[in-house]
């Protein structure tokens, strides 16, 4: 999806984020995203044949009673075309979206007024060759594919032996059907160890576009441990390596990534904005280069300033909006209000937006590039404007420049 994401804000020079302090997005980008968001994901249905051990919900084998039917689906996709010329992309997600019966429909009804498709299915036997071929000739050309570790670590967290060469040759397939494939990871103790042989795998596949979620402890994922404060700047660190391998690196729940990118790009004069590299960035870091060896060019950084309701909103399978899967505070429901009115209107996703945070969020002078993880601040304080647990970049007040959470 963020390969979409980057043609999205590249297509011209008129879409271009202002370079300002900070990296901090132009104004004139702020406004557009108070309009429309880039990303609408809609979570189609709950059934899954997977249980993944950090999944958000539990994984069944059906369609949860309130799932969007057919007419309402349809009302739904409208919405989103109603924001405009362009319309935002409609990730279809679950779940898994290749259970969901009338799939080729409403990709075909989306894909008539004007929007661009993308899916992020489950690997199972529904992700057959016959249903690829369909979903192309519809014009869907972005997946996402999730594996979280090699062998053995994604077969754990996947909750089915075998699942990681399934995941494997599902990739193979969708890139040789001429699909655009995003491979998801998701960073946490189980896991984190496992990113150098990851990245290593996906450049041998071909694959461009790896996007890195930090868990957050929520539902299932409160049975495993997010890691801590510097050690998220060592793994963000270390992500940064990474895409100087050809990779275009992106990061979920971990919007710090752009400061510790924007930093290790260009220094600040300042002083420096990022934690001293810690005993684990080297460790991951020495894998890497044991692997891929040295670095063969620059770092492909993130330029677009997206986070939970800016530039991204996400839709339920019963049509509750969210600012994203992972901040289930509601915002209303398709039902009974318009997605574009939703969107545009909500108090909360103002405050979002215009970076009205509390904490260390709300002083800091990267909290319109980065603004935290707002899932994970209602998550650990029941605020979604509180500050973001997971940095560990501390600002005490806007006249110093800056220290860190137990760094003196």
């Amino acid at each position: 999806m963020e390969q979409i994401i980057e043609q999205e804000t590249h297509v011209d020079g008129s879409n271009r984020p202002s370079q300002l302090t900070h990296g901090q997005v132009g104004h004139g980008r702020a406004l557009r995203l108070d309009k429309k968001p880039i990303l609408v994901f809609w979570e189609t249905t709950k059934a899954c044949p997977l249980a993944c051990s950090h999944c958000r919900a539990q994984a069944i084998s059906h369609a949860m009673p309130g799932e969007l039917d057919r007419d309402a689906s349809r009302r739904l996709i409208e919405q989103v075309a109603s924001f405009g010329t362009p319309s935002p992309i409609l990730v279809l997600t679950g779940g898994d979206i290749m259970m969901r019966p009338d799939k080729f429909e409403l990709i075909k009804y989306a894909s008539d007024l004007g929007i661009r498709v993308a899916i992020s299915p489950a690997v199972s036997e529904h992700l057959s060759d016959k249903a690829l071929d369909e979903m192309y000739s519809l014009g869907v050309r972005s997946a996402s594919i999730s594996l979280d570790g090699i062998e053995k670590t994604h077969d754990l967290v996947r909750g089915i032996d075998g699942h990681y060469s399934q995941t494997l040759e599902a990739i193979s397939r969708l890139l040789t059907h001429g699909f655009s494939v995003q491979v998801n990871s998701t960073v946490m103790r189980t896991t984190y160890r496992d990113l150098p042989a990851v990245a290593e795998k996906l450049l041998g596949l071909g694959v461009k576009i790896w996007e890195v979620f930090f868990l957050i402890q929520v539902g299932r994922g409160t049975a495993l441990l997010e890691l801590a404060p510097d050690e998220n700047e060592d793994v963000a660190r270390f992500l940064y390596d990474v895409s100087s391998y050809g990779l275009l690196v992106r990061t979920v729940e971990a919007p710090f990534f752009r400061r510790v990118a924007a930093n290790l790009k260009e220094p600040n004069a300042a002083g420096p904005q990022i934690l001293p590299a810690g005993d684990l960035y080297r460790q991951l870091s020495e894998d890497l280069r044991s692997r891929l060896g040295e670095s063969p060019g620059p770092a492909k950084v993130p330029s677009v300033a997206t986070r939970d309701g800016k530039g991204i909103v996400f839709v339920a399978h019963n049509g509750d909006v969210y600012p994203s899967g992972f901040l289930p505070v509601s915002l209303g429901n398709i039902k009974s209000a318009e997605l574009p009115d939703i969107y545009r209107s909500h108090p909360l996703l103002h405050s979002i937006r215009e970076a009205s945070f509390s904490g260390r969020c709300g002083v800091c002078g990267y909290r319109d590039l980065c603004g935290g993880s707002r899932s994970r601040a209602f998550a650990a304080f029941g605020d979604p404007l509180a500050e973001d647990p997971a940095c560990g970049y501390l600002i005490p007040d806007l006249d110093l420049p800056g220290s860190f959470l137990g760094v003196s």
